[in-house]
């Protein structure tokens, strides 16, 4: 007869490990950010982001067509940027 204990805990950890990993693939995979995609990323309004930062001269945005595209990786480090600063105001 064989008998086998499974410790939960352990076996819960190693699924979050993995779910977050798997997150991060997929977030490697957007090469840019939609407007809602942006609001979702920030949680900010859409009017809060354009009352503080959607018109300062370095973020980086495009507009194609009727719609805003938000580079990815340009987006990440401008934001990072931005909140340093208004954190040492």
């Amino acid at each position: 007869m064989l008998q086998v204990n499974v410790d939960e805990q352990e076996v819960k950890q190693l699924c979050l490990e993995k779910i977050e990993e798997m997150l991060k693939d997929v977030e490697k995979d957007l090469v840019f950010w939609s407007r809602k995609e942006l609001i979702r990323r920030t949680c900010l309004s859409w009017n809060t982001i354009l009352d503080t930062f959607f018109y300062d001269p370095r973020f980086p945005k495009h507009k194609v067509g009727n719609k805003w595209l938000f580079p990815a990786d340009a987006t990440k480090k401008f934001l990072l940027q931005w909140l340093s600063e208004q954190t040492s105001r």
